[in-house]
């Protein structure tokens, strides 16, 4: 399911939509002209105008402004042709927005584009010279249609009038058409004697409104006819008919036909165009003979949406009929939409609140449905579309970012018609999440414990603390340090070291462990973040006991037995020596000054009192010690007869 936001015309208030458009005004033809300083009419200084990011846009590609962000100049970028740009249309104005950001605002701004008096009227190539065949019985006052000039000027500089070298037999009159368009009229002053004067030749002058004015001319040739005293009469005028856009070349649009109530030649009549311009003469094509009207030229409803023909009918006299051929264009879904792009943020920071994206306007040439637009993104994303301005729609980031849930987004916007068929249009962007030191180093246990046997080489490697940061980049690099001991006696900094990159611990000098058995000292791990994030961890040494102290006796190396009456059994030699030691020697000692009771040992530990009888009566006892290493000691006792 996708969100849709249905095409809509849209005026926002605030700081999207400026409240007040300004129209200028500048002549055709002037290139570089200064149209107004941006700055001093929006209220900006010349800082804030180019720190807002103001852009001038405008309809089409063409690229008719431009703005001096140093000085808040918008000037003319190059010349601009009013008649290229409105044609016949008067005023001529462009519309184009001014664009700025943070916050984002539209203003609506118009340029008229006034006319100068740079074209002369013209008459058609075809029609530098008209022909005209008027019956000899016409009679005064008989108005003949002739063909008109174009000028491409409009207002007081466009076509004025017309005028016709002088004669007896005709003057000319101007007439203004419904259409804006003056034509000019032969009106006849005095009746002909095709006898007396079968031929006249005329100068037609076309002249506008400028100043000076400026003229054109075409010759006109009249024959004066034998009597025809009926013209060609059209069936159907106006005609009207409906052509799709797409419909192929040469294909029947309709046909006319006239009918001539006379006779022999001058009944019969043949059909063609009668003041038909360029584009009318390009597109269609009408058989003289049949009277029927093709197309020549491929439709666009976009640039054109009806045509208005004239055709003529003319019979073998001379005399004609003229009629009216209205043909509408039916548009059809031929064109997709379009996404222009106007400001793109390719780079977001995480846990930023809403945040615009993109900046993009939408349009499609058709027309009707054909030309009404849905907009849409994917809907598993955390972007919105918002219309803002007209046809523009706005990107923007609907919650805070996570880098470290997603590190990248590529969103698809989508735009169709509603014709039929729909025609689609995709426009893909790529949006990076830029990371924030949002999150500390986390170590991979609270509490780590390490065993290192005493006696062991200086910088021993003893074990490794690893911590690990969901942040990337510089927030992501760690560097391992040692916290100050709770202890102040313990010299951490003599025992223990570790490498800031990689957590790796060593002990730099031999541990004893019968000085000091364990320690613990405390661990940190810190980003390179900006404000830098840490954590810490607990580290527990323990020192293992190696062999390397024997035990002895307490005061006493040797003890010498005295039995005055020594029975020669070995169970009595036995059960002496063990009540003469229990009696005089009650701990074993070590060198480490550690006491083990001897009755403890003895019973627990399983002491192994073993008389050996020895030749000269000399007596040797082996002590086993198990606990807390295993040892052996030996006790020499000797039997003294008295």
């Amino acid at each position: 399911i996708q969100r849709q936001v249905l095409f809509l015309f849209v005026f926002l208030g605030g700081s999207l939509a400026g409240s007040q458009s300004r129209r200028y005004s500048v002549a055709e033809e002037e290139r570089g002209f200064l149209i107004a300083n941006l700055a001093k009419d929006l209220g900006l200084s010349v800082g804030e105008l180019a720190a807002r990011g103001a852009q001038v846009v405008s309809k089409g590609n063409r690229q008719l402004f431009q703005l001096n962000h140093q000085t808040g100049d918008l000037l003319l970028h190059e010349k601009l042709d009013r008649e290229e740009l409105c044609g016949p249309a008067e005023p001529c104005v462009l519309h184009f927005q001014i664009l700025l950001q943070n916050p984002l605002q539209f203003i609506t701004n118009e340029l008229q584009v006034t006319d100068i008096n740079d074209h002369s009227p013209a008459f058609y190539e075809n029609e530098m010279e008209m022909l005209l065949k008027i019956p000899e019985n016409s009679q005064p006052g008989a108005v003949f249609p002739l063909q008109f000039a174009q000028d491409l000027d409009v207002g007081s500089n466009g076509l004025q009038n017309y005028t016709i070298s002088p004669n007896s037999h005709f003057h000319v009159v101007t007439r203004n058409h419904s259409d804006d368009q003056k034509y000019p009229d032969l009106v006849q002053d005095k009746a002909l004697d095709r006898e007396e004067q079968p031929e006249l030749s005329l100068t037609l002058t076309a002249l506008d409104g400028g100043s000076p004015p400026r003229s054109g001319t075409s010759m006109v040739r009249i024959l004066v006819m034998d009597v025809n005293d009926n013209a060609p009469e059209f069936v159907t005028s106006p005609y009207e008919v409906q052509v799709l856009e797409n419909s192929p070349l040469d294909s029947p649009i309709l046909t006319v036909l006239a009918r001539d109530r006379d006779a022999g030649n001058f009944g019969k009549v043949s059909y063609g165009f009668f003041q038909a311009s360029d584009e009318i003469k390009q597109t269609f094509s009408i058989n003289e003979v049949t009277g029927e009207i093709r197309l020549t030229k491929k439709l666009d409803f976009e640039q054109m949406k009806s045509y208005h023909l004239k055709i003529e009918a003319t019979d073998g006299g001379g005399l004609s009929g003229k009629g009216t051929v209205v043909i509408e264009v039916v548009d059809v879904n031929d064109n997709a939409p379009e996404l222009t792009i106007s400001s793109l943020t390719s780079s977001v920071p995480e846990n930023s609140p809403e945040t615009v994206v993109a900046v993009f306007r939408i349009r499609d040439r058709d027309s009707g449905d054909n030309g009404k637009m849905i907009c849409s993104i994917p809907d598993n994303l955390p972007f919105v579309l918002k219309p803002t301005f007209k046809n523009y729609y706005t990107l923007v980031t609907e919650s805070p970012l996570d880098r470290e849930e997603r590190a990248e987004y590529n969103i698809t916007i989508s735009v169709s018609d509603l014709g039929t068929p729909r025609r689609h249009t995709q426009h893909n962007l790529t949006v990076r999440v830029a990371d924030v030191n949002d999150n500390a180093p986390a170590f991979s246990q609270p509490a780590y414990t390490l065993r290192v046997r005493e006696n062991n080489s200086p910088a021993l490697h003893i074990g490794t603390v690893r911590a690990t940061d969901a942040d990337a980049g510089a927030n992501a690099q760690l560097t391992y340090s040692l916290l100050p001991p709770s202890d102040p006696h313990l010299p951490l900094a003599s025992l223990v070291a570790i490498n800031p990159d990689t957590g790796q611990l060593f002990a730099l000098r031999a541990l004893d462990y019968e000085a000091l058995r364990a320690f613990d000292f405390q661990v940190r791990a810190a980003d390179r973040g900006a404000p830098a994030l840490s954590s810490q961890a607990r580290v527990r040494v323990l020192v293992a006991d190696a062999n390397d102290h024997a035990p002895f006796l307490c005061n006493l190396a040797f003890f010498y037995i005295w039995c005055l009456s020594l029975p020669p059994c070995l169970f009595c030699l036995q059960a002496r020596v063990f009540e003469i030691l229990c009696s005089y020697l009650d701990f074993l000692v070590d060198s480490s000054t550690r006491l083990y009771p001897l009755r403890a040992i003895q019973i627990e530990l399983g002491i192994l009192v073993s008389p050996k009888l020895i030749k000269h009566t000399f007596y040797q006892i082996n002590m086993l010690q198990l606990r807390p290493y295993p040892m052996v000691s030996t006790i020499y006792a000797r039997d003294y007869l008295i």
